[in-house]
Formats: structure tokens, C-alpha cells, sequence
């Protein structure tokens, strides 16, 4: 058992580390080439958030464990809205952007519908992978189409980060972040199973529990830290991408390597559960932006004309953790070894 947790631990130690110079060196290659920075920022470093969760997934689907792949996926994308969302909001309220509430959370709850298509019979099979990229690559068309006519703030204060390197640093970075990641996604996803085993759960569970915690707490760390800073403006931007991704492209990894039949819990309990908690957040900041109007056109100001239109409070933060807490409570029960 000390084994299996030392495996675990390091491979999410590995994961974390090895994204961050994937990235950096995958985002230096791009500026080096000459490749436009909004193009980087909306491909490479928005990749590059979910870049765990994705190798997870290949690794686990080449090991046959496509139901730890899934469980991964949706438990990153609850984690993200409950956890990630829910502790940012009880440091500090977070800022909404009015771009965001007019593109990528539509985007965002266009593409949790239509995967209810996909995944209603409970099969996750080669075409439905292929129907989940189709779906990504149009979304990627239309954010670099609108966002290079439309600039903002929230995607300006992203390219800022990425890093200027020399190419030959940018290869090396690219390489051993690339190399790091396979390793350490071997080892979490062994470690996992092990779990799994040992005390007589499924693979789904373990990949909606432990690994999606584990993959989500970058994401964790950083939103509370810029929080305590009072620098947390893109922290709903960054969750709504990062579930974007892993709904179309983690899950496309498992459906295009190794086509499988699902439980039916993934479907009945965690993708309603998920697309129920999405909801939540999307009708949270449009009573949000409703009610800032409101107070804004009966003291006479021009709401529009802001930056920001609304904030997501404390009380909002605590109710997403709430849910989160209580979706915990609904997967007790079968989590439980028998």
C-alpha cells in the first residue's frame, strides 16, 4: 500500500511539474516560429490546463481503464465549479466579464448538451470521440475569429505569460515536459488502479475522486492564491476552458483508443450531476449581471460600459461547495468497499 500511495503522490507531483515546462516550452517554440500570441494563448496554454488530464486519459484508455479516463474527465469539471470556483469565491468575490457571460459560457453549456447526445446509450465509441474533437475545433474556430476582431482584458493579461525563451531551451522544455508527463501519468494511473483493487472499488470512482482532486488542485492553488492577492479576474475563464476541455477532448482519448460500454452511474448520476452544476453556475452569474442592471440603471450608470458586470459571491461560493460536498455524499455509498 505504501507503494501504491508513493506512486500516486509522485505521479501527481510529476503531472503538475512537468505541465508547467510542456507548456512554457510548447508556448516558447510557437513565438519563436511566429506564431501570433491570441493564437497561442487560445491553443497551447489553454491546452496546457487540461494537459494532465488528457495524458491521464490516454494512458489509462491504453491500459483498458476507460472508466478511470471518464471518471477523470467529469471529476476534473465538477472539481473545477464546486472546488476550484467554491474556495476562490469564500476568499474573494470573483469578477465577472460581460465577454464571458456573451461567449464561452454558452459555448460551454452548448457543448455539455450536446454531449448528452453522445452519451445517453451508455457507449463511448470511436465516432463519438471524433464527434467531441469536430465539436472542439469549432469552438477553437469561432473564440480565434471573435477574440482576434475583439480583444479584451482577460485574454490580453494571458498572453502577457507567455514565456520568451531561446529555441533551443523551448525544445528542451517541450521535451522533458512532454517525456515527464507520459511517465508520470503511467504512474498515477498504475497507482490508481492499485487503489482501486485494494480496497475493492471501481476505476470510476477512484478517477472521480482521487485522481480528479488531484489533477484540479493546480488550478486549486493558483485561483486561491491570486484570490489572497486580489488577482483572481480570469479565474471563471480559466474553469470554463479547462471544462471545455475535458469534456471534448479527455474524453474523446478513451472513445478513439479504446471504445468501451460505460456504467450506467456515469451517464444516470455524474454527467447529470455535472451538467446540473454547470447550469448552476451559468443562471449564478446571469442573476448576477440581472441584478447588478438593475441597482446600476436605478442609481443612473452606464452597467454595459463596465468591465465587469457582476461578481460571484460568498454566498454563491459556498452553495457550489455545497454541492460539491453533496455529490461527495452521493458517491459514499458506492465508494464504500463492501
Amino acid at each position: 500500500m505504501l507503494l501504491t500511495l508513493s506512486a500516486i503522490i509522485i505521479g501527481f507531483i510529476g503531472l503538475i511539474w512537468s505541465a508547467d515546462r510542456f507548456v512554457a516550452g510548447a508556448a516558447g517554440i510557437a513565438r519563436n516560429l511566429g506564431m501570433a500570441p491570441i493564437m497561442i494563448g487560445l491553443t497551447i496554454v489553454a491546452l496546457g490546463t487540461s494537459a494532465p488530464e488528457i495524458i491521464v486519459a490516454i494512458n489509462a484508455a491504453m491500459d483498458n481503464a476507460g472508466g478511470l479516463a471518464v471518471g477523470n474527465a467529469l471529476g476534473s469539471n465538477l472539481a473545477n465549479i464546486g472546488l476550484v470556483l467554491g474556495v476562490t469565491a469564500l476568499i474573494s468575490p470573483i469578477p465577472i466579464s460581460k465577454t464571458l457571460l456573451r461567449r464561452e459560457i454558452p459555448l460551454l453549456l452548448g457543448a455539455t448538451f450536446a454531449a448528452i447526445f453522445f452519451l445517453y446509450d451508455h457507449h463511448l465509441g470511436l465516432m463519438d470521440g471524433v464527434a467531441f474533437l469536430l465539436i472542439l475545433a469549432g469552438i477553437f474556430y469561432y473564440l480565434v475569429n471573435s477574440k482576434s476582431h475583439q480583444p479584451d482584458a482577460e485574454h490580453e493579461a494571458d498572453v502577457e505569460h507567455i514565456p520568451e525563451l531561446t529555441q533551443s531551451k523551448a525544445w528542451w522544455l517541450f521535451f522533458l515536459g512532454l517525456v515527464l508527463l507520459v511517465l508520470s501519468s503511467r504512474l498515477l494511473v498504475w497507482g490508481a488502479r492499485e487503489i482501486a483493487l485494494a480496497f475493492g472499488v471501481s476505476e470510476l470512482i477512484i478517477g472521480l475522486t482521487v485522481v480528479a482532486i488531484g489533477t484540479s488542485l493546480p488550478e486549486l492553488a493558483a485561483s486561491a492564491a491570486s484570490a489572497l492577492k486580489g488577482h483572481h479576474d480570469i479565474a471563471i475563464g480559466n474553469v470554463v476552458g479547462s471544462n471545455l476541455f475535458n469534456l471534448l477532448a479527455v474524453m474523446a482519448m478513451p472513445a478513439l483508443i479504446a471504445p468501451d460500454t460505460l456504467e450506467t452511474a456515469v451517464f444516470n448520476r455524474d454527467y447529470i450531476f455535472m451538467t446540473a452544476l454547470t447550469v448552476l453556475l451559468a443562471v449564478l452569474m446571469w442573476l448576477r449581471q440581472w441584478r447588478y442592471n438593475r441597482q446600476a440603471q436605478t442609481l443612473a450608470e452606464p452597467a454595459l460600459s463596465a468591465k465587469h458586470v457582476a461578481t460571484i459571491g460568498r454566498g454563491d461560493g459556498a452553495l457550489l461547495l455545497l454541492c460539491y460536498f453533496a455529490y461527495y455524499y452521493l458517491l459514499f455509498p458506492v465508494a464504500a468497499p463492501l
